[in-house]
């Protein structure tokens, strides 16, 4: 265990909760994602490096002979129970990872050395500051909706909430903190920033279906679109039971207060 923990895989983990607020799962295993069957027929489970709950996120650190052939890991002279030796193995477990965890509602980062402040045998040189920074960008998902909601996510984790899956499957997030829960819905820049604001209250209002008290409901939206949010008045909102977070440009969470 203790040449793990001081890996380059343990290294990369570790970065990685610090920029998602979340301690990873290390080497988790999935009941669905399982290497071939052995000879009586029997199926491993097949571990992934790191799985954040809170984030519905899986992160695979995959070394130079995940890409290229490596005699001294890959036994091409040992057969595997898949029948090829373990190279050819190893290539076919990452494929497996790369279709069963999205298929399964996950979301799946491929970190290389490559990414980070690597030599030219892939070991890393451990530069944090450059390596964070790296990795930050990385897990940032494409689209600024994607932004909002994993920034709101790890502030939500930060404040002691637990993500769950939603009620309806159309929220964007939903959280529970004791007995309180929150549904949220969050949009990104936009150029239509009121009809967007909105579309969104309305949907928040579709998300009305029971009456406990406890149940609240946030509208989280980036800078840009806080004034469009703000239209509708604050003693309606509190009626409601609907907060505005805004997200900043450098991923701050605030209350809107009035």
């Amino acid at each position: 265990m203790g040449a793990r923990d001081d890996s380059d895989e343990a290294y990369v983990v570790g970065l990685c909760n610090r920029i998602l607020g979340e301690s990873a799962l290390a080497q988790h295993k999935f009941d669905w994602l399982l290497g071939d069957p052995g000879a009586g027929g029997r199926r491993v489970k097949l571990p992934v490096d790191a799985y954040w709950p809170g984030h519905q996120l899986v992160v695979e650190y995959r070394e130079l002979q995940h890409d290229q052939p490596m005699p001294h890991f890959d036994k091409p002279d040992r057969l595997t129970v898949s029948g090829v030796h373990r190279g050819e193995q190893r290539a076919l477990y990452d494929a497996r990872r790369d279709t069963q965890i999205p298929a399964h509602g996950l979301r799946l980062v491929v970190i290389r050395p490559g990414d980070l402040d690597a030599d030219g045998r892939g070991r890393l040189r451990r530069n944090e500051e450059a390596d964070l920074a790296a990795l930050a960008k990385i897990l940032t998902r494409g689209s600024d909706e994607d932004r909002v909601t994993d920034t709101f996510r790890t502030w939500l984790l930060a404040e002691g909430w637990t993500p769950v899956d939603p009620t309806d499957r159309w929220t964007d997030l939903e959280a529970v903190r004791g007995e309180d829960r929150l549904i949220c819905e969050a949009k990104g820049r936009t150029s239509e920033k009121g009809i967007d604001a909105d579309i969104a209250y309305g949907q928040l209002l579709r998300r009305m279906t029971g009456h406990d008290p406890r149940t609240r409901y946030a509208l989280v939206v980036p800078s840009s679109s806080v004034k469009a949010a703000s239209r509708v008045p604050a003693h309606v909102r509190q009626l409601l039971r609907i907060e505005v977070y805004e997200v900043t440009a450098d991923n701050r969470v605030l209350q809107l207060t009035d």
